[in-house]
């Protein structure tokens, strides 16, 4: 399973990177001003910057609703670096864009999934990748990860190459789950990554090793 970081935070991206596990970013427009990222040549700057920085697919969000919007928007996102995926609402629009892109050898990333009739309309339309939300799936009182279950054994039985990409990640079991359930990708915050690494055995463990060394 491949590992994104969902941010556009600079620090954490190399933190993530330097672990030496990351894949790829994701991105969207409310990360971009939590940065204070503002402006369309300051966006594109930072798209630039992320993607020397992490050797895999950035995913940049189009804000268009309309076909002519997306696809405007989308060719300018991905001029800016071969790295760049572009990330495209499931709306009707947005189906029929994304089938524009791939026609024209732009990769994508369908965002918003909230269903497994959405996953398939997105895998047929060529998307590389759709993103299921699972956390706010849970939220609603559903089960996100079941959802990447269906999708999983859907695009299997069909043969569909999209690649499942679980959003809308809370937590480090989150991830587990999801690995489990068949994400060929999963992007999450740093923290749920850095979660991974945390039992409490292995503080145990470790601070019984480190205290041994001390009496030889």
């Amino acid at each position: 399973m491949k590992f994104f970081i969902d941010t556009a935070n600079l620090a954490q991206i190399k933190e993530a990177n330097d672990l030496g596990i990351l894949d790829g970013v994701t991105t969207n427009p409310s990360l971009m001003a939590k940065e204070g990222i503002k402006g369309e040549e300051a966006i594109t700057n930072h798209y630039k910057t992320i993607c020397e920085m992490v050797d895999g697919d950035i995913s940049a969000e189009v804000l268009g609703v309309t076909f002519e919007g997306i696809v405007e928007e989308g060719k300018k996102l991905a001029a800016i670096h071969p790295n760049i995926v572009v990330k495209v609402p499931m709306i009707k629009d947005g189906i029929k864009a994304i089938k524009w892109f791939t026609d024209n050898g732009i990769k994508t990333n369908c965002t918003l999934i909230f269903s497994a009739g959405q996953a398939i309309l997105a895998a047929k339309a060529g998307a590389s990748y759709i993103s299921p939300f699972i956390g706010r799936i849970d939220d609603s009182g559903w089960d996100g990860v079941q959802l990447i279950s269906q999708i999983a054994q859907i695009y299997a039985v069909q043969g569909f190459k999209s690649e499942i990409l679980a959003a809308s990640i809370r937590n480090a079991n989150h991830i587990i789950a999801c690995a489990e359930a068949g994400a060929n990708v999963c992007t999450c915050p740093l923290d749920s990554i850095l979660g991974l690494l945390k039992h409490p055995l292995t503080d145990i463990g470790l601070a019984k090793f480190l205290e041994d060394a001390k009496k030889m």
